[in-house]
């Protein structure tokens, strides 16, 4: 096959006008065939053996306005985190190098913040411009910015910002009172209109329904352009949040939402993200059968364990999989 009809058939695949109901059809078709689907569309896009890996660091914990009923960073829910100013430059600097060392390829720095402060963000800025100065990709995620924030963090460097829509708008008031979902589309739109790469996902596992998780792919799959980076986490529940109590999901559905991410933005890097520390080794290895090509690779992941290195080091090795350069 030529690299003409070969780009012609890639092209075909990238849609942006899904239906909601198609993809709760894909997403709920026997196993066998949705797998062998995403294998497929996977395989023209990338190298199904190679997985990218990123580093997340939490430069600022805790103390967060917003009462997004998932996460311990909410001065609204009396968990075991505690606010902490923000990090050094020094201290970011000296985990993005040991981060680089151990083989992540991008540092991804959070933030729990509704927006930033000015004098917070001028620091944040310097950040991306020490971590890019290490040859390494740059991602930031704190919270909603307008478009001259966005343009700075261009001009700085940065690669990625994350932003997650968390979840579909039908669901979403369930989750969250203190923003609206069009202020997640609106720093979506801005952080594209910047130049910079959007990393944009959700978490499965909060009490939505299948639906609700195909409405979500959908909104992503239809922006103007997919999103470079697609996390799919899977609800960490801690003690002291609404979600606490949640029933643990099907293990397949986790499966599930990744191949049809895959399918719906065959270009993205699906990433294996929150809640990979309560995964076994069959269950990663069946996600990353479905397409996911992206993990958070590191001993924490914000406030929540991640697996250890040597454990991820020892399953690629199992697996015949290798960290992208």
């Amino acid at each position: 096959m030529s690299h003409c009809v070969q780009a012609l058939e890639k092209n075909k695949e990238v849609r942006h006008n899904w239906q909601t109901q198609e993809a709760l059809s894909l997403m709920t078709k026997p196993l066998n065939d949705l797998l062998f689907q995403a294998q497929s569309v996977h395989r023209k896009h990338f190298d199904a053996n190679t997985v990218q890996l990123s580093t997340l660091l939490n430069i600022k914990q805790g103390g967060c306005p917003e009462d997004c009923a998932y996460c311990p960073q909410s001065v609204r829910y009396k968990t075991e985190v505690d606010a902490e100013a923000m990090l050094s430059l020094d201290k970011v600097k000296d985990a993005a190098e040991k981060a680089r060392q151990e083989g992540a390829t991008r540092f991804c720095m959070g933030a729990a913040w509704r927006s930033p402060k000015e004098k917070d963000f001028k620091v944040v800025l310097e950040m991306v411009r020490e971590v890019k100065s290490l040859g390494m990709e740059t991602c930031v995620t704190m919270g909603m910015l307008n478009n001259d924030q966005t343009s700075r963090l261009k001009q700085a460097g940065l690669d990625y910002y994350n932003h997650n829509l968390d979840c579909s708008e039908s669901f979403y008031e369930t989750i969250i009172s203190t923003r609206d979902y069009s202020d997640r589309l609106e720093t979506l739109a801005s952080v594209r209109k910047a130049g910079i790469n959007v990393c944009s996902g959700g978490i499965i596992g909060m009490g939505e329904g299948e639906s609700d998780r195909a409405e979500m792919l959908c909104t992503l799959a239809n922006l103007e352009k997919h999103p470079e980076s697609v996390p799919i986490n899977l609800l960490v529940k801690v003690k002291g949040t609404p979600l606490a109590d949640m029933e643990d999901i099907d293990p397949f559905d986790m499966v599930r939402m990744i191949a049809t991410a895959r399918i719906m933005m065959p270009a993205a890097y699906v990433r294996l993200s929150a809640g990979r520390s309560g995964m076994n080794d069959e269950h990663q290895a069946l996600c990353f059968m479905a397409g996911a090509n992206s993990i958070f690779y590191g001993e924490e992941l914000l406030t929540t364990d991640n697996p250890a290195l040597e454990k991820d080091r020892l399953l690629f090795n199992r697996l015949g999989i290798n960290a992208l350069q």
